[in-house]
């Protein structure tokens, strides 16, 4: 049941990357301050700002009231429609201390593959995303992979059957609820088949009968 503005539950979350530019403001004494760049996933701007401040003032000391963000740009990914492997070194924070992980995901965008991460790291190790931090991500060739959850999909000649949905008769006379032979899904034969046999056959003899 869904509750009115409410949004429907994705398997994904919406995740963004962006690259920030900023530094401290220039000072009497440092009059052209060191410029950092930092690329962060977020779900929008604002989040990626202050991902980018927590960072500043962990590993360099320099505070939110201290500097400034010079530039903030989104980056996309170069080619969206191809499946690629992508590894990731993370590191989180549990209720017994920090771990390292080396983790691999396939996708077709580096976005996704960190939407799956936030996801399992959520489900397999009850890690919450603000205690979660990417220190490294790469691109990884079939030939690398180590996990073999996406070992699996990165061997030749790899098969699957083709999953399509079943037509049924929209006559009732026709309808199986229980069947003696499992369905043949096929391409060629989904092709060959018309979801509407039974109903114009049906139709027919009608009208046959009418005659």
């Amino acid at each position: 049941i869904m509750v009115k503005g409410s949004k429907p539950q994705v398997s994904q979350m919406n995740i963004r990357e962006f690259l920030v530019i900023g530094r401290r403001l220039p000072s009497e004494e440092n009059p052209n301050p060191k410029v950092y760049k930092l690329r962060i996933f977020a779900k929008d701007q604002v989040i990626a700002k202050s991902h980018f401040w927590y960072n500043m003032k962990k590993y360099h000391r320099v505070r939110k009231v201290d500097g400034e963000v010079m530039a903030i740009h989104e980056l996309f990914e170069k080619n969206p429609t191809f499946v690629k492997n992508f590894g990731m070194i993370i590191k989180y924070q549990s209720r017994s201390g920090y771990h390292n992980m080396y983790k691999e995901y396939r996708d077709t965008t580096l976005c996704g593959a960190v939407s799956q991460m936030y996801m399992e790291m959520s489900g397999r190790h009850r890690a919450r995303h603000d205690t979660i931090h990417i220190c490294k991500t790469t691109e990884v060739k079939d030939k690398d992979v180590i996990r073999p959850a996406v070992k699996v999909y990165s061997a030749k000649g790899i098969q699957y059957p083709l999953v399509m949905r079943k037509h049924r008769s929209p006559i009732k006379k026709y309808k199986k609820i229980i069947s003696y032979k499992r369905p043949n899904i096929s391409l060629a034969q989904q092709i060959r088949q018309n979801p509407y046999d039974h109903y114009n056959a049906y139709q027919q003899q009608k009208h046959q009968q009418k005659k």
